[in-house]
């Protein structure tokens, strides 16, 4: 098997190779861009070990509250974070802005969940201030979602006056959480749909740390992912839920609307909530690629790569991922239900271009919620308050709410 694939990617590489020589482009310079274009795919299919630690802590003291960070436009910005710090084995929750320098940020230094927040140290932000459930000081309950590689773990936090062992009669939410994060990232969001009488199902999928991981170990950016959120809600009808909500973080956001367009119980789907959507992954890739060269030959490989049964030498992919079917607002008809968006012109990592054409094609489904200094999926973060109150007027507008205005 082993010779087989070596003569199989080298039999590839000769013929990709030969087709840059003969537009024009040298043997080394298609040597070049071969390996880089393998080496950027690795960085979007492969799931991160560790993550850029870009935040730098300076002083940190629990007993008064307080932590410094070096000056950027992240730390800088208002509102709550969470803060990951030595390459991810602590976390910590840090408030609002105290005082500043031109090189330093003080804030609120609000708890520590893991470690032990020395200093100096190096860290990272997130949007996600709890890690442990219980800190919402909501019932909730562990369960496990019999998905296609085995059981995922989820948590079932039930809507007011609902059974915590069956979370009937209600509408539901499945929160699908974003690439290389994990379910944590929608515990911000279970308050505003608990007010809303809505059961939350946050869940992991696979490849998740504690969920199964798939043959191939990759991510399949949502073209194959969407099969666990699909279990997730035959375990929601199994419950009782009536109607489902889908509500996707970044890469979730693809998720969930592969899993409305692909999913034998899409009638059930009521709606959608996007954060910060990945709708569209080559204008993403596209702009994440931007300071590596990616363009001309570069570009075309890279998603040949991708989209391509050869590339599975080079990609380690099982099968290829169909980047055009995940290009959302080339094919705007597929979207059936009402579908909310909010996003950041600010945004650096996933551009709000993608979300806007979506919200331009379909104005009688999508509405779209712009924030203009928020960090990829940071807008709750930012202004909790706005982004509530967006969520709680658009879930009454289409009847998803047992509120009354």
């Amino acid at each position: 098997m082993g010779v087989e694939v070596r003569h199989a990617a080298t039999a590839g590489s000769r013929s990709l190779l030969a087709l840059g020589i003969a537009a024009g482009v040298g043997f080394g310079t298609a040597v070049a861009t071969f390996a880089t274009a393998s080496k950027i795919a690795h960085m979007v299919l492969v799931p991160p070990k560790s993550r850029e630690q870009d935040v730098e802590i300076l002083s940190a003291d629990l007993s008064s509250g307080r932590i410094v960070l070096g000056r950027s436009p992240a730390t800088a910005l208002e509102g709550r974070y969470g803060l990951w710090f030595e390459e991810d084995s602590g976390h910590a929750a840090i408030g609002e802005v105290i005082s500043q320098t031109s090189d330093t940020i003080t804030r609120e230094l609000l708890w520590v969940d893991l470690g032990e927040l020395g200093s100096p140290a190096r860290g990272r932000l997130s949007g996600w201030l709890q890690l442990d459930p219980n800190r919402l000081d909501l019932p909730f309950e562990e369960v496990e979602i019999a998905a296609e590689l085995g059981g995922m773990p989820a948590w079932l936090f039930p809507a007011e006056g609902s059974s915590a062992s069956t979370g009937t009669e209600t509408d539901w939410v499945i929160q699908i959480h974003g690439r290389a994060a994990t379910r944590a990232e929608g515990f911000r969001a279970v308050p505003v749909f608990r007010e809303a009488g809505l059961s939350s199902l946050l869940i992991s999928y696979r490849n998740d740390s504690g969920a199964p991981e798939s043959p191939d170990f990759r991510y399949a950016l949502g073209d194959r992912e969407w099969r666990d959120a699909e279990a997730a809600i035959e375990f929601a009808l199994s419950r009782g839920a009536r109607r489902i909500v889908l509500m996707g973080w970044s890469m979730g956001g693809a998720i969930a609307l592969q899993t409305l367009f692909r999913s034998q119980y899409r009638d059930r789907i009521a709606g959608l909530v996007l954060d910060s959507p990945v709708v569209d992954w080559y204008t993403t890739l596209d702009h994440q690629g931007k300071e590596m060269g990616f363009r001309g030959p570069l570009r075309k490989l890279t998603y040949l790569m991708i989209s391509r049964s050869w590339g599975k030498f080079f990609t380690g992919m099982d099968s290829p991922i169909d980047l055009d079917r995940l290009n959302v607002p080339e094919h705007p008809e597929r979207l059936k239900v009402p579908t909310l968006i909010l996003h950041s012109r600010a945004d650096d990592y996933v551009p709000s271009s993608g979300s806007e054409l979506l919200a331009e094609r379909r104005p009688d489904l999508v509405t779209l919620e712009l924030f203009e200094q928020a960090d990829h999926t940071r807008l709750w973060n930012l202004d909790p308050d706005r982004w509530d109150t967006v969520i709680s007027n658009w879930l009454n507008a289409q009847g998803l709410s047992s509120q009354r205005p």
